[in-house]
């Protein structure tokens, strides 16, 4: 039986824009005697308005947070994410305990080790030694524990040369390197990472990665993970939390999560630009995309099985011009899946005359795994060569696998990973 370790409940949180409290001692007065006292509603909070950073208003008062709530469980990983603003942080922050909620409850059962930012908990003047020390008394960590794991924490930092240096010397790296391997291997419960993992080299990344997956999976604690690096949340989390604009708009298993969050309308299957904004260069000018079904229509949804056909119309501005055709496939995460180029293309044997052309690319069926791609569309010259034209995201698509008689999945209900999932052979 699951057994919850994080409950949260109606969590909201006030920032004032401008100013710290309500602005005069009265109001903060007013606002204790008329909450704390007589339990009625905050005057203050009811001009509060949504954390949406691209709309403007005359309220100084934003939730930052409004109405979370969700529950975690022992040994769930969890990845929070989200565009920029949209409250990831200060989430981590409340359940760190660095501030407190304006409303709400948080329930945590176990220690946490956080890592926010860039040298939490660290002194300046202090040697990375004693910071070490420090910050597991911080974390509630007794001196014979920190003293155990000293020796492995040093080691994992890779900064042992430069321990006993006051850590004011240190670069934003070595900050971030040791303050990981401290919060990673104390003995909490709960460890939560904000993604602070981008200021590390890949080497380092990918053992901070390597570490996290050996916590949650390994030894069963619970990780709270904020990125924007859908592959790393991908591999590590099981589980995800999709904030907007201070608000839980998805809550559900991880490749869920990263899908709605990923999901673009603008990537529709259909582009037409308008007369004299076509994308383009000096002899060629890209008119209209189409993505195409078996049954020559337009269409955003195909089988796994069926093949998927992209269409590109475009006009040759100049004569006697010779190139072909290049097309690109990246998937929600932007992976690069495939590249394609028209190496065999008349265009390259004969000079192309001014006129609208149309090409057509067919992506076959049972290649691509189950997920949303976007494509690309480029002109190339050969002898020698040189990209003429290359534009992104033109039009996008959805590959889907349909439960039933229909399906080759077999007996399998779940989502098979990896990026293309080809039928193949099996003797």
């Amino acid at each position: 039986m699951e057994k919850t370790i994080i409950h949260v409940e109606n969590l909201s949180k006030v920032y004032q824009i401008g100013q710290i409290g309500s602005g005069t001692i009265s109001k903060d007065i007013d606002r204790f005697w008329q909450t704390k006292i007589l339990k009625k509603e905050d005057p203050f909070l009811k001009i509060g308005e949504n954390n949406d950073k691209s709309s403007t208003s005359n309220s100084t008062i934003v939730w930052s947070l409004k109405d979370i709530n969700f529950e975690v469980n022992t040994g769930d990983a969890i990845g929070i994410i989200g565009k920029n603003g949209a409250g990831k942080s200060t989430l981590l922050k409340l359940l760190s305990r660095v501030t407190s909620p304006t409303t709400g409850e948080i329930k945590i059962k176990g220690r946490i080790a956080s890592l926010l930012e860039v040298g939490t908990g660290f002194h300046p003047e202090l040697s990375g030694r004693e910071n070490i020390y420090l910050n597991g008394a911080i974390l509630g960590m007794r001196k014979k524990e920190i003293t155990r794991k000293l020796d492995e924490i040093i080691d994992f930092s890779g900064v042992e040369r430069y321990i006993d240096t006051p850590v004011k010397r240190y670069s934003s790296g070595m900050y971030v390197r040791l303050a990981f391997a401290v919060a990673a291997h104390l003995e909490s419960e709960i460890l939560i990472v904000d993604e602070v993992l981008a200021v590390g080299d890949a080497e380092f990344q990918k053992k901070c990665l390597n570490k996290m997956n050996d916590i949650s999976k390994g030894e069963g604690r619970t990780l709270l993970f904020v990125s924007h690096n859908m592959g790393a949340v991908n591999n590590l989390c099981n589980k995800g939390i999709v904030l907007e604009n201070g608000s839980v708009a998805f809550n559900g298993p991880i490749q869920n999560s990263i899908d709605y969050y990923l999901k673009d309308n603008s990537n529709s299957a259909h582009k037409k630009w308008e007369i004299q904004q076509e994308p383009g260069s000096d002899f060629f000018k890209l008119l209209e995309v189409k993505v195409l079904d078996v049954n020559n229509q337009i269409s955003f949804n195909h089988l796994i099985t069926n093949e998927v056909c992209v269409e590109f119309l475009y006009e040759v501005l100049k004569d006697n011009q010779m190139f072909t055709h290049g097309f690109n496939l990246f998937n929600n995460q932007n992976l690069h899946i495939l590249s394609s180029h028209d190496k065999d293309s008349n265009n390259l044997l004969v000079p192309v005359s001014k006129g609208i052309y149309k090409v057509r690319v067919v992506i076959p069926g049972n290649f691509l795994a189950e997920g949303e791609y976007n494509c690309s569309f480029a002109i190339m010259r050969y002898n020698p060569f040189q990209v003429e034209f290359h534009e992104l995201e033109v039009v996008g698509f959805n590959i889907i696998d349909e439960l039933g008689n229909n399906s080759v999945r077999g007996n399998y209900t779940g989502r098979f990973p990896g990026v293309v999932r080809p039928l193949l052979n099996w003797k």
